[in-house]
């Protein structure tokens, strides 16, 4: 059975910084792509940032770019979100998810099979 835990969400005023952490079990984690989406009330499901199984690509939605780093520990089984210089905008529950796919990176909700339950980060003005 695939589990995707994430942790590490909270409050921080804006500017301020949080380190999302998600532990993936019952899959080959070396074999998938990860991503991080967030979701707010009302709102689709976006694309946050994604990165390939071997670490060495990753992509950005462009309002991230220059803030947030996603990167990978294969042997942990962990996909890791730092966010710095948040802002009230960023605000959202995000959700870890994994893409069974060593070609690539996709940005689409539909590409990724599995899902953590997410966690809430909230940032305050």
């Amino acid at each position: 059975q695939v589990q995707l835990v994430e942790s590490g969400g909270g409050s921080v005023q804006a500017g301020g910084s949080l380190r999302l952490s998600c532990a993936a079990s019952g899959l080959n984690f070396s074999r998938y792509a990860m991503a991080w989406f967030r979701q707010t009330p009302g709102k689709e499901r976006e694309f946050v940032a994604g990165i390939m199984w071997s670490g060495r690509k990753t992509t950005y939605r462009d309002s991230v770019k220059g803030r947030f780093t996603i990167s990978r520990d294969n042997a942990e089984r962990t996909v890791y979100l730092q966010m710095n210089d948040l802002k009230p905008d960023d605000t959202a529950v995000y959700y870890c998810s994994a893409d069974r796919n060593m070609n690539g990176i996709g940005n689409r909700a539909d590409d990724f099979g599995f899902w953590g339950r997410g966690t809430l980060v909230t940032v305050s003005s």
